[in-house]
């Protein structure tokens, strides 16, 4: 479809992902651990059972730097490491059973990083087998992993899918040598190929590609070429992410060349191509920076109004609660955010003295909460029905923003509800930001600051 540049010019703002609320600039740096744990009991206690738990474990070692990342990785060739690490997540995960007076329910598990498969099969499968051990598989299960396609090996998707793991997530990023070159990820088509071929041999239903748009030297030409030869694998999913160039807050992105970037013009048209020509090869677009495939399940569950999000994006596991294990990790409890310590050294001294490595966090207030709902309403339903208790608070500041977007033809207000227009669905995050009482009130008060990183 159509969407008129002026809009889109309007609206190219830096916003959140919505991945969580209030969202992490705004959580606080200390974390009472005791009161953490309390939250974890009561919320296990009361979901374990019915909706189960997800897991998301951070594997942050990778063999070389990818300039562009703004992932919390270490880089290193020594896999060495991969046993002190795991010995330390499993402690954490212990420390976690603790807490748990019953089973737990495992409904999702997702192996993010780094690079997960910088560890061994053999590795990985003792990993995921140490967490199901003692633990119940919930009927309606989800395991997923990231892979870099230079080392996904079929040994890795073996010991994978018969530990249940059926989807993985390839980054291809961009598939132009000389953007490789810059952001040195080197990988050719070729490996792309034959990685996303090994895991359907191997069994898995459904291959999900990464894809940036904005990197240094990237053009129309280049992301066309990378968009038609990565569609031409047929992924069930696409992730178009926006690359946010924020050299102070990532000394990796400092070794890019600023002038070698498009500019906002330049980029908005990069987004424009890639989604028509997403679009174009049957893709429908969730959200979000989101697209899927008719026969894809995520497809599914946002036709059906069952699509839930967390801190691992879109999916179509509502699960009470989730933990995250090891480093810089972030767990959910629906009530607490909890934020695991972003260095190796924090990390370890926490887990190997016995005591959880949480070091930031947030528990949520009443008004949290419900504004919370409203975001995630939008974000996966694409509506949101109005809490009477929250009339003052969605007058004040949320109803201004959404009659603005009305206006643009983006949402349309209901007496009670609000829902997003077709138009609207390309503006998810804008939309979701009306109920953002944390930031709306923060740039009424300092308008000229910014939010300079979507989390």
């Amino acid at each position: 479809m159509h969407i008129d540049q002026a809009l889109l010019q309007k609206y190219n703002q830096p916003t959140p992902r919505y991945t969580s609320y209030p969202t992490v600039p705004f959580w606080n740096e200390g974390i009472d651990s005791e009161l953490w744990k309390e939250a974890v009991r009561q919320r296990f206690a009361s979901c374990n059972s019915d909706e189960g738990i997800s897991l998301y474990l951070h594997l942050p070692f990778c063999e070389s730097l990818c300039t562009y990342c703004g992932c919390n990785k270490k880089i290193t060739t020594n896999h060495t490491v991969e046993e002190v690490y795991l010995e330390a997540i499993l402690k954490e995960w212990r420390l976690y059973r603790e807490l748990m007076d019953t089973p737990p329910v495992i409904r999702e598990i997702h192996l993010g990083g780094g690079t997960p498969t910088f560890f061994s099969p053999a590795n990985l499968h003792r990993l995921v087998s140490s967490l199901l051990k003692d633990s119940i598989i919930h009927s309606d299960y989800a395991f997923s992993i990231e892979g870099h396609p230079n080392n996904t090996t079929r040994q890795h998707l073996d010991e994978l899918f018969q530990l249940g793991f059926r989807r993985i997530s390839y980054g291809v990023q961009d598939l132009n040598p000389e953007v490789q070159r810059i952001i040195n990820r080197i990988q050719p088509f070729e490996n792309v190929q034959q990685a996303t071929e090994t895991a359907r041999a191997a069994g898995f239903t459904a291959i999900n590609f990464d894809l940036i748009y904005g990197l240094p030297r990237q053009n129309g030409d280049r992301l066309a070429h990378t968009i038609s030869q990565s569609l031409s694998l047929h992924p069930d999913r696409i992730a178009f992410y926006s690359y946010a160039h924020t050299p102070r807050v990532i000394d990796a992105q400092r070794l890019i060349d600023e002038n070698d970037l498009p500019d906002a013009v330049e980029k908005l048209s990069l987004y424009l191509l890639g989604k028509e020509l997403i679009s174009a090869q049957g893709y429908a677009n969730i959200g979000m920076d989101h697209f899927a495939l008719h026969t894809d399940e995520l497809y599914t569950a946002w036709k059906q109004q069952t699509l839930h999000r967390n801190f691992m994006g879109y999916t179509t596991q509502k699960s009470g609660m989730l933990l995250g294990l090891g480093v810089s990790a972030i767990s959910d409890t629906n009530t607490a955010f909890a934020q695991n310590e972003k260095t190796l050294g924090g990390y370890y001294k926490s887990i190997h003295s016995g005591n959880l490595a949480v070091h930031k966090g947030y528990f949520l207030s009443k008004e949290d909460g419900l504004f919370r709902r409203h975001i995630l309403d939008m974000a996966c339903q694409g509506r949101t029905f109005f809490n009477p208790s929250c009339k003052t608070e969605l007058e004040q500041w949320s109803l201004p923003v959404l009659r603005d977007l009305q206006n643009d033809g983006l949402v349309t207000l209901h007496a009670g509800h609000v829902e997003v227009t077709t138009t609207g669905r390309h503006f998810i995050r804008n939309i979701c930001k009306a109920f953002d009482l944390h930031l709306l009130r923060r740039d009424a008060s300092s308008p000229q600051q910014t939010f300079s990183k979507a989390i």
